[in-house]
């Protein structure tokens, strides 16, 4: 396995969020394969007076040139080497010739042909913003080269350049556009991917170290849960997979869950040596008893993630499947390797068990077991009010998602787009494709009238930039057959329509000057957009009640297909999708385990007993989530279904001690649930100690959403831990009257220290055997009620 997870790869695509089988994201294959990518643009901006000095300018040409050269640069478009479309008479056709020259010498020469530039209004719109001097270089990407492992050494070649540009002139340059969020983002994947699993095994280790008080106990689980590390990684490989931002969390995971099983298997190894002093006795006992219910514990925290395969996305199948089998592996592992690694190992001396008489933990379990039994009211009140508190702050929960989200809000990276937001109206991909059905359908002067109509009023929204298109084209056009006047960049009226487009059909014999706009017959054509990171909730209220009543009303009466496309908006219906495919995978997670419960208990009112401490958990997050301000988004709802997993566990650990408590003291209720405090609870304690400073470590993390994930499952985790000592308890002393059945022997029943085994008896020793009469006799009617 090891040496498959060489082999592993960074995931660049961010638009896996939507199945294939969604209409809209079939739209975008359709868009991508008729007009090509649309996210594959690298925008750098400068807004800096000194940048339009005649040494600077000409370093910006230099800087331009030399990035242009860049293998996997397609095109690069600056007001230093921009182009202008002119007109060859001889020819009757439209040519794209030089701008510059020669780079100008002095600055009144600079000043004249900055104003050149602004005079060609179809790039200049794009590349200048005319109010206060910003510009942009717009860089086309190979899409072949940046979706292979040359795209490091794409993205190193261009910034190196950039910062050379940088410390020759001290003009500050900004980098945004989907390529670089994806490198950026995935950089950062590739370190943290250490950076949290160092962290990990170091938190994890201090933890084990301190309640056990031996490096056996950390060194050789770290051992077994770093074997299974290597097993997710290697999981990848073989199925195929990559590496994204999610399954780049699992190895973290692994660790962190992982652990609690040696936690178990440790505390009831010495438990039961301390008990008897036989080791082989101690190592068999925990393999039979703590073996089942670990197996039904990790198979309920897998559940947790492999849930997630039911939202038919395939980011989140891919971090179900990997998460969910290896969290399985962890357990097959850990059973055989843990006690076969301590049955070579010394006898546990008294350093090694002072653990089990923790002042502390002895003191809090003390304190839970009295306040479960003479104040289970006040668990009750307190409960219910934290609850319906969460409840109202529930309903404050809302669907919010950006396309850089996970991004550090202080970060350059959102620095940088914040600035083409503020003077470019951003840099997020839109497309509009109007398919006309009719052969040159889209040249035709009504439909380009109706189009600029259509382009002037999405120019009129302050989030989205100036659109391209062919009207933007034909207006170019325009301007170069009247020699370049700008008063002229408008669409052909009647009296030069037909010479204008005799100049274009002539030159539909070379490279159409329409070809990055149409299709072949020009019968559809793009009207692409940038559009700000608005969020989800303004990008649909944008679309859905402002652009599409607009176009309707614009196009009414033309039997015209059109739709709304793009990275940007899949991207963010993705979100929304994930959130709602999330929610199910809960409900399904929740109706899973509430049937494991069932075939483990066998008993309806235990099953209720049972779910109901680790619902609690889920609504004080979401109401803690409502309050906060916290949205609904991938790294957020993906909490619910993982936490719920999780602390499922420890109501398993507890349910199966309480029932072995229960036939060991004569169904006596009150009595089974002190001794199953005393005992399990302690390593309840210890795993959702761990599980918590394992989940926390996230919030390290430069990405917000692992944040989120970090805070809110071990916040959630938490939560579970008091619920399952307290409310747990509680309910079982009000509603179970702690009769069983003897006769029926549930699957959980194999937990028992009191299930025969024939091989545990002993030969006894007859002469040894004394008999005792009473002292008083008893009459059989007493014996009877005795």
């Amino acid at each position: 396995m090891g040496y498959r997870a060489r082999n592993v790869e960074l995931d660049y695509d961010l638009a896996k969020l939507v199945p294939e089988t969604d209409e809209d994201y079939k739209t975008l294959q359709n868009f991508e394969k008729e007009f090509g990518v649309d996210d594959n643009i690298l925008a750098i901006g400068i807004k800096d007076s000194a940048l339009y000095t005649p040494q600077n300018f000409a370093r910006l040409q230099y800087f331009a040139e030399a990035v242009k050269d860049i293998k996997g640069v397609n095109n690069l478009l600056s007001i230093a080497n921009l182009q202008k479309l002119q007109k060859n008479s001889q020819e009757r056709k439209f040519e794209m010739q030089p701008l510059i020259t020669n780079l100008p010498e002095d600055q009144e020469t600079l000043d004249s042909l900055l104003q050149e530039i602004k005079d060609q209004k179809f790039f200049s719109s794009q590349l200048l913003n005319s109010e206060n001097g910003a510009t942009a270089v717009i860089i086309t990407l190979d899409e072949e080269i940046f979706n292979s492992p040359d795209r490091l050494r794409l993205m190193s070649d261009i910034t190196q350049l950039g910062d050379a540009f940088e410390e020759k002139t001290g003009i500050e340059l900004h980098y945004a556009g989907l390529p670089f969020v994806r490198s950026t983002m995935m950089t950062k994947v590739r370190q943290e991917i250490i950076q949290l699993l160092i962290l990990s095994v170091i938190v994890t280790a201090l933890i084990l170290l301190a309640f056990f008080r031996s490096w056996d106990a950390v060194l050789f689980p770290l051992l077994v849960i770093f074997s299974v590390v290597i097993w997710s990684v290697g999981t990848l490989d073989l199925l195929g997979y990559k590496i994204t931002i999610l399954t780049s969390l699992i190895p973290t995971i692994i660790v962190v869950i992982g652990i609690p099983n040696s936690i178990y298997l440790l505390n009831k190894y010495h438990q039961e040596f301390e008990e008897h002093g036989n080791k082989i006795k101690a190592i068999s006992t925990i393999t039979r008893k703590i073996g089942i219910v670990t197996l039904i514990t990790n198979f309920t925290t897998a559940v947790g993630f492999l849930v997630l395969t039911f939202t038919e996305i395939k980011l989140l199948e891919e971090f179900g499947i990997v998460a969910g089998v290896n969290i399985f592996a962890t357990f097959i592992v850990s059973i055989i390797l843990i006690p076969a690694v301590f049955s070579y190992l010394p006898e546990p001396g008294r350093k090694q068990l002072k653990h089990m008489n923790f002042k502390m933990t002895d003191f809090v379990l003390t304190w839970l077991n009295k306040t479960v039994h003479y104040n289970r009211s006040v668990i009750y009140i307190a409960t219910i009010v934290i609850v319906s508190l969460a409840i109202v702050g529930g309903f404050k929960l809302n669907s919010i998602s950006h396309m850089v989200d996970d991004l550090p809000k202080d970060g350059k990276t959102i620095t940088d787009l914040r600035f083409f937001e503020d003077n470019f109206s951003g840099i997020m991909p839109l497309e509009i494709v109007i398919d006309t059905k009719k052969k040159r359908g889209i040249i035709q002067r009504t439909t380009l009238r109706k189009v600029n109509e259509f382009e002037e009023f999405l120019d009129s929204i302050p989030a989205i930039s100036q659109p391209i298109s062919v009207v933007s084209m034909v207006k170019a056009t325009r301007q170069a057959y009247y020699n370049g006047n700008p008063s002229f960049y408008a669409l052909p009226n009647s009296r030069d329509y037909n010479f204008i487009m005799r100049y274009l059909q002539q030159d539909e014999e070379n490279v159409s000057v329409l070809e990055s706009f149409t299709n072949e017959d020009l019968s559809s054509m793009r009207v692409s957009l940038k559009i700000a990171d608005i969020g989800s909730d303004k990008m649909n209220t944008l679309i859905e009640n402002s652009i599409k009543p607009r176009m309707n009303e614009i196009f009414e009466g033309e039997d015209f297909d059109i739709s709304i496309t793009g990275t940007t908006p899949i991207f963010i219906k993705g979100n929304e999708y994930l959130v709602e495919n999330l929610r199910l995978s809960l409900l399904i997670a929740f109706l899973i385990i509430a049937l494991v419960m069932g075939i483990l208990f066998q008993n309806i009112r235990m099953i209720i007993i049972s779910i109901i401490p680790n619902v609690i958990p889920l609504v004080i997050t979401g109401g803690l989530m409502g309050y906060l301000g916290v949205p609904l988004k991938p790294s957020t709802v993906l909490v619910f279904s993982i936490a719920f997993g999780i602390s499922v566990d420890d109501t398993i650990h507890f349910l199966a001690k309480y029932r072995q408590e229960l036939f060991a003291n004569n169904f006596f209720v009150p009595l089974a649930v002190t001794k199953t405090l005393k005992e399990t609870g302690k390593s309840m304690i210890y795993t959702s100690i761990v599980l918590f400073a394992g989940f926390i470590i996230f919030v390290t993390s430069s990405f917000g959403g692992t944040v989120a994930l970090g805070a809110l499952t071990s916040t959630t985790l938490l939560v579970a831990m008091f619920t399952n000592l307290l409310v747990l308890p509680s309910l079982l002393l009000t509603f179970d009257d702690g009769k069983r059945n003897k006769l029926s022997h549930p699957l959980i029943e194999q937990y028992d220290e009191d299930f025969y085994l024939e091989e545990e008896d002993e030969e006894i020793n007859l002469s040894r055997i004394k008999k005792a009469e009473p002292k008083v006799p008893f009459k059989p009617e007493e014996q009877k009620k005795s």
